[in-house]
Formats: C-alpha cells, sequence, structure tokens
C-alpha cells in the first residue's frame, strides 16, 4: 500500500486526508493519506523517507513550505520563483519539490468568474501562502499589490521575491477592490484582526485563505458590510487536486459531492 502525508505545525484543523482518501477510493488506488505533526529537527529526516520510498508522497502546510527547500533536490518553476513547497514527489530517483497552491489559487477565482485584471489587491499577511498568491496576481495582471503585515521585516522578505509588491503600515486599511486574509488569523472561531474596513468601498471582495472555519469573523464583517466574500475552500480542494494528479496520474473530480464533504 502507498503512503501520503500532509506535514505541519499544527496540523490537526487540515482536511487534506479527508479530501485525498476520498478520491483514493473513488479511484479504487490501493493508498492511505494521513497528517503527521513535525517539528523543525525532522525535516531532513521525513525527506530522506520519501527518497528512500518509504512514502510515496506528501503535502506541506505552515510553517514548512519554504523549510523544506534545502533538503530537496529539485524545484519546479512555480516552487522555485515563490521558494514555497506544498507538494512532495519522486521523479526518476529526485525528490522534487512544486507548488499547487499557485494554481490552487488562480482556480478558485476563475471559478467565480471574478475578472483580476486591472484591479488593485490587498494581502495581509507575508508569510504561508502569501507568495504563491502573490505569483498567482501577477499571472493575472493585476494593476496594484499592497501588502501589510504586522512584522514588516517579513513584509520586505517578501518585495525580495516580488519587486512590485507595495507595502504599508499595519493598521489603516486603504481602498482597494479585493482584500485577501493570508495570515492564519481566523483559524480560531474568536480570532480577530483588529482592523477596520468599515470605509472601504462596496462591492469589494473579501477572500479569506482560511476554509476550516467556513466563515471566519473577516469574512463575516466583509459580508456584514455588504461585500462578496469567499473562504480557501475551492482553493484547498484545487490545489489537492493538482497534487493527486502529479501522484496519481489521474484528474480527481471536483464536484458538489466533494465540496460537501468538506462542509461536514
Amino acid at each position: 500500500m502507498k503512503k501520503y502525508l500532509v506535514i505541519g505545525n499544527p496540523i490537526d484543523h487540515s482536511l487534506s486526508p479527508e479530501l485525498h482518501n476520498y478520491w483514493i477510493k473513488k479511484n479504487n488506488i490501493n493508498a492511505l493519506y494521513e497528517k503527521k505533526k513535525l517539528n523543525f529537527n525532522e525535516i531532513k529526516n521525513f525527506i530522506i523517507d520519501i527518497k528512500q520510498k518509504k512514502i510515496d508522497g506528501a503535502n506541506v502546510t505552515v510553517p514548512f513550505k519554504k523549510e523544506v527547500i534545502p533538503y530537496i533536490e529539485k524545484l519546479t518553476v512555480e516552487a522555485k520563483d515563490t521558494q514555497s513547497v506544498n507538494t512532495i514527489y519522486l521523479e526518476n530517483n529526485q525528490v522534487v519539490g512544486h507548488n499547487t497552491d499557485v494554481f490552487g489559487f488562480e482556480s478558485s477565482v476563475k471559478d467565480i468568474k471574478f475578472d483580476l485584471k486591472n484591479k488593485k489587491i490587498l494581502i495581509l499577511g507575508a508569510g504561508g501562502v502569501v507568495p504563491s498568491i502573490v505569483y498567482s496576481l501577477n499571472k493575472m495582471k493585476v494593476s496594484k499589490i499592497l501588502i501589510m503585515n504586522r512584522t514588516k521585516k517579513k513584509a520586505e522578505d517578501l518585495k525580495k521575491l516580488f519587486n512590485n509588491l507595495e507595502i504599508i503600515e499595519w493598521g489603516n486599511v486603504p481602498e482597494s477592490d479585493m482584500i485577501i486574509n493570508a495570515t492564519s488569523v481566523g483559524l480560531n472561531q474568536n480570532d480577530n484582526l483588529e482592523l477596520n474596513f468599515s470605509n472601504i468601498k462596496k462591492e469589494n471582495f473579501f477572500y479569506d485563505v482560511i476554509y476550516n472555519p467556513t466563515e471566519t469573523n473577516f469574512l463575516k464583517t466583509g459580508k456584514d458590510l455588504g461585500n462578496r466574500v469567499l473562504n480557501g475552500k475551492m482553493m484547498f480542494i484545487y490545489q489537492a487536486a493538482a497534487s493527486f494528479n502529479l501522484w496519481h496520474k489521474i484528474n480527481p473530480s471536483v464536484n458538489k459531492e466533494v465540496i460537501e464533504l468538506l462542509n461536514r
């Protein structure tokens, strides 16, 4: 039986096993997908296990998307340009790091037919999935990307990867067409960003990369102010589908049944 894992810390909130095991069963694949909490000092041995075929593939979540890179032998273009890996597999006996978050974010926005061309985007946060989002936004030809992070240095580090970013101070929320919460604030139901969104124009688009819980306080605020809202569920599903295809050479179904699976 083949073995796949998602690694992170924390990892309890991840619904990756539910999704991947559903597709594994639907496609009659002899495999199992589980989640594993790792510490930083365990990453090297984990990658060695993939090299030695003890593990057939892995997804990577916060806070290890960049930390796994020194131990990986080959990066795809998306992983190299974002310096972020969320999918690992073995190809020609080489451990390969890929980034399917780029595809996931782009697909989720296209899914709701929201045209980002020439739009002004505000991103809250500078870690985790943010490089993938910036990469996607540039592909979709947005006009401006503003980034706001509590720790300014993290935003400055990100600007070294993407020099078109404009860093702004945490606090006042400027005008934009889309606000993306890419922080971890919202994983707990009582979390609040403590930002004032009441002065922004209507018809903004509030996007939260968090998918569990389904409605964070950030999205609730956006909805209460009359804006369009979307959580990270479809991004999560599309990035997972791309990972699944890499490992099993099968495009899994993304349908109502799959979406409902994550609503339970």
